[in-house]
């Protein structure tokens, strides 16, 4: 293609970007969204996938300036995508620990603590420097915060496979792979204000460093200490990972003792072989490991984690099969599978992992051809999946959770390999066919592949989990609640707990009105609700019941009714023994007298 005729087709892209953006925030929301997708106009969507169309094209196809044009148009739109809560103007997105993270960081914001007291405060100093200065509002900056962190993950996948394998091609299909955003899984890994997610986005950021301090092998320009620019580096990125969420801290230490294990036996086996030309990273993975040790013992919460991991795997009807099952009935129950779900949400980390473990396994039998400085690295993160996996199913034993968020992790490191592994295989396809028809398929299968991946990044209906964007309303109808409400009298929610908004409105500090959701907070006993016993729905005693409209979205629509019925909610309006006393247009509280 000419050089003037790229130019347009570039040109085209970003403004396509461009007007998409602007339309979105031209059509704020103005009402509780239970999908973004479908919330936000029609011909943004028809901008985005333009832009995208262009950019996976051009990333496949050009090399040099112009692919590092594609990718930028790529990594520019699925920044808008992930982005769009904040630049349509939700007041907040995201509940449960959202909120508690909101409340952290006005606690930060007022002085009502310091960073250093929480256990991982990089994402919440972020949004503080944002709102002192440049007066962003707490949630906005929050909301900015989640964009920012995730623009590295766009930027380092495709720098880490240059360092690997240097092939155009490979560099293109990584960066594809990353825009599909593999690590967020909706069951415990999600696109939001959610740490241990958001530092998902930064693991490429310590890998390359890793990679470029194995490549570069500096002997020059030495640090106090021995210590060379590279090892800095990492010593740098590791500790910011360690300040967004330490558990994938722990993994990148596992992943650095797995390439020590992996130097250490070439060096015992082999006199000739790439590995032994590369610097060792025991003193790394030792720093580090040390560094996460004094960190995370010394923190109760941590401590309390890893007792909790130790009772679950020891305990019956604890662990991932448990869950898997319990989840399975309820999807049946509203008409779905779990076979389906796992399409939706699966499909696309399933088909790189199958073509990234068929790569790995040809490496390990030496039918590959790639050279072997490639190999080596392969060898190192292929090497590393497995005690990464292992970990995985210790986690999937004891906390299924942790589990999801272990399969966060090696996402990531899959994102990586299937730049190397796809590349391969369409050279393979290539060499069958021709050139540019294996490039065509590949656009096709990864462009297929980008668009499950990019519908499912966000929570929505179609995954059976209504967004969680939090409205205007909602938020003030909660600190009318909390201001004017009896402090003796629990607050008490619709299928949730409504605890987390003490944290988000009064900061977690102040905790002590709705505490640790015991006798102050909770929610309703759906069997006694749903009987019309509203005054015996909560340990028989009086309450304020709250109900929004993601509550009635997320159990009358979503769920179907499978817990709560719209009949049961309606009734409650004539009820004797209830009392609407606050209502705006998507929240209202009903003081309920008790059978005490």
């Amino acid at each position: 293609m000419k050089r003037s005729t790229l130019n347009v087709t570039f040109a085209i892209g970003f403004l396509a970007v461009a007007m998409g953006i602007l339309v979105a925030r031209a059509n704020p929301a103005t009402t509780y969204e239970s999908s973004v997708y479908m919330a936000t106009p029609a011909v943004v969507w028809v901008g985005f996938a333009l832009a995208l169309a262009i950019a996976v094209s051009t990333a496949l196809t050009c090399r040099g300036r112009e692919q590092g044009y594609g990718v930028a148009l790529g990594a520019t739109t699925v920044t808008a995508i992930v982005s769009l809560p904040a630049i349509r103007n939700y007041r907040f997105s995201g509940m449960g620990d959202a909120l508690s993270h909101l409340g952290w960081t006005r606690d930060i914001v007022n002085g009502e603590m310091g960073p250093h007291e929480l256990f991982y405060p990089g994402f919440h100093a972020i949004a503080s420097v944002l709102y002192h200065v440049g007066g962003i509002p707490i949630e906005r900056g929050l909301m900015l915060t989640v964009a920012i962190v995730f623009v590295p993950f766009l930027v380092f996948i495709p720098l880490v496979v240059r360092e690997i394998a240097g092939d155009g091609m490979a560099i293109g299909i990584a960066a594809i792979v990353s825009w599909m955003v593999l690590p967020i899984n909706n069951i415990a890994t999600h696109m939001g204000i959610h740490t241990n997610s958001n530092a998902l986005f930064l693991v490429p950021v310590v890998v390359f460093a890793f990679v470029a301090y194995l490549n570069r092998r500096a002997t020059i320009e030495r640090l106090p200490f021995g210590l060379s620019p590279f090892s800095l580096l990492i010593y740098l990125t590791g500790i910011g990972l360690l300040l967004v969420h330490p558990q994938q801290m722990i993994n990148v230490v596992v992943l650095l003792g797995a390439i020590s294990v992996a130097q250490y036996l070439a060096r015992t086996r082999y006199d000739d072989h790439p590995m032994l030309d590369h610097p060792t990273t025991y003193a790394h993975t030792a720093v580090l490991g040390i560094i996460f040790s004094v960190w995370a013992v010394s923190n109760e919460r941590f401590r309390n984690a890893a007792e909790g991991l130790i009772a679950g795997i020891f305990e019956e009807d604890v662990g991932g099969g448990a869950e898997v099952d319990q989840r399975e009935s309820s999807l049946e129950e509203v008409g779905g599978s779990l076979g389906e779900l796992f399409v939706t949400m699966f499909l696309d980390l399933a088909v790189v992992s199958l073509i990234v473990g068929l790569f790995i396994l040809l490496v390990w039998l030496g039918r590959s051809t790639v050279d072997s400085e490639t190999k080596s690295f392969v060898n190192y993160l292929s090497i590393a999946l497995i005690p990464l996996t292992g970990m995985f199913v210790l986690y999937f034993v004891g906390t299924p959770t942790m589990a999801f968020r272990q399969i966060g992790f090696i996402a990531v490191i899959l994102t990586i390999l299937a730049g190397v592994a796809l590349a391969r295989a369409i050279g393979a396809l290539s060499n069958v066919i021709t050139v540019p028809a294996g490039t065509a398929v590949a656009a096709l299968l990864l462009g297929a592949c980008l668009i499950l991946g990019l519908m499912t990044v966000y929570a929505s209906p179609i995954i059976y989990s209504p967004s969680q964007h939090v409205t205007d309303h909602q938020f003030s109808g909660y600190e009318s609640a909390l201001e004017y409400g009896d402090e003796d009298t629990p607050l008490v929610g619709y299928g949730t707990d409504p605890y987390r908004y003490d944290h988000a409105i009064n900061g977690v500090e102040g905790e002590e009105n709705l505490g640790a959701a015991t006798t102050a907070s909770g929610s309703v006993e759906p069997d006694e609700f749903e009987s019309g016993n509203y005054s015996g729905a909560y340990n028989g005693v009086g309450y304020n019941f709250v109900v929004t409209e993601y509550d009635t979205t997320r159990e009358l629509d979503v769920y179907q009714e499978l817990h709560h019925s719209e009949a049961a909610l309606e009734a409650i309006e004539y009820d004797d023994d209830a009392d609407k006393i606050i209502s705006n247009d998507e929240f209202r509280m009903y003081d309920v007298s008790g059978e005490q």
